[in-house]
């Protein structure tokens, strides 16, 4: 039996890259379909793997600035030919679930979300990604497109597995199907928990959904020291509006970065996630989270008990939300237990779901 991945686009490593690593350990033997790949952005995690990419990976600048190409990416995940598989499994936030397979071919998408600047403010996509003025101004136009393609396109797989019941939501909403839901896999053991050093946490990409924009402003009031691990297209504002009490640490390493979860306060969550694997990262370091009452993170985080909710993305909430987080106590052995359930184990062992269809 023949089977292939197929990713969006490997030009960086994050939570959907972890799942794809976890569908290579699953299928050994099965190449990757990628629109692009850079090899340097995803830490050679896929060094290994056969990976064919679309005619885009020989365009200049399409690894660095992908997100400029989205209207010429339907095109270039069609013309991958799957006719000698037997299994596909696509692994897509966006483009990868509208691959098209021979009629015999069983094709199964794993979602990480609806394509989210179709469906969500697409002037707030263009705001948040800096596009050139006169760019933003055919971006409502490109959307209407890419949303009758992505309509379109989320009939194509036999089958869908969302990552939260929160994207499942959304499948249905949207898409007008239903899923079964498996959490992303984390990776539990390689977190510890340590000493309470009196610092926060904030973890992931320096985008504007992020909202590290109103943590800063918070943290500018309140004086706590504050570190942020990531890199990304706001650095250069986010780093002009702190003071020194926060400190910006860039990319670690993953001993790193466990040790910086291991020793903090608590985790800022301020965003709206689809499922936010680095939340769950903080509760395995047995940390607990003040968190944006939004996103999957509301079915998994239990107020008083692995941490604290506000309710308004703002500075006034963010600030109140710490102070109010400062006055309690928190079980960081019973946060760490809780956490387990989440385990890579707990990923593969469902992978019954993806086989009982084969």
């Amino acid at each position: 039996m023949k089977i292939a991945l197929v990713h969006d686009y490997l030009v960086q490593y994050g939570g959907a890259e972890r799942v794809l690593e976890s569908f290579c350990e699953l299928f050994p033997y099965a190449p990757i379909y990628t629109l692009v790949y850079d090899e340097d952005a995803t830490f050679k995690r896929f060094s290994d793997r056969t990976i064919h990419t679309s005619f885009l990976q020989k365009w200049p600048l399409t690894r660095k600035y992908h997100r400029l190409f989205p209207p010429l990416m339907p095109l270039a995940i069609e013309q991958f030919d799957f006719s000698r598989y037997d299994i596909v499994l696509s692994d897509s936030s966006s483009f990868s679930k509208g691959i098209i397979v021979p009629p015999e071919t069983l094709h199964i998408c794993y979602m990480h979300t609806p394509m989210r600047y179709a469906w969500d403010d697409c002037q707030r996509y263009a705001r948040d990604f800096y596009y050139p003025r006169y760019i933003k101004i055919f971006v409502p136009f490109l959307v209407n497109i890419l949303r009758l393609w992505d309509k379109s396109s989320s009939k194509r797989p036999d089958r869908i597995i969302a990552n939260s019941h929160f994207v499942s939501e959304r499948i249905r909403k949207y898409y007008r199907r239903t899923s079964d839901v498996i959490h992303p896999p984390v990776e539990t053991k390689t977190f510890h928990s340590g000493k309470d050093k009196g610092y926060f946490l904030m973890v992931g990409r320096l985008i504007a959904y992020k909202r590290h924009d109103i943590v800063i402003e918070a943290f500018n009031r309140l004086g706590f020291t504050l570190k942020i691990i990531g890199l990304g297209p706001e650095e250069k504002r986010l780093r002009m509006k702190a003071k020194k009490n926060i400190e910006f640490l860039g990319r670690v390493s993953d001993e790193e970065l466990s040790h910086h979860y291991a020793h903090c306060r608590a985790f800022i969550f301020p965003q709206e996630e689809d499922f936010g694997i680095v939340a769950i990262e903080a509760f395995c370091s047995g940390k607990p989270i003040i968190a944006f009452y939004g996103g999957d993170i509301v079915r998994h985080m239990r107020e008083g008990k692995e941490g604290i909710f506000f309710y308004t993305q703002d500075v006034e909430s963010v600030e109140n939300a710490v102070k109010a987080f400062t006055k309690k106590k928190f079980d960081s052995n019973a946060i760490q237990k809780y956490a387990q359930k989440f385990d890579r184990y707990h990923f593969q062992k469902d992978r019954a779901v993806y086989r009982k269809s084969f």
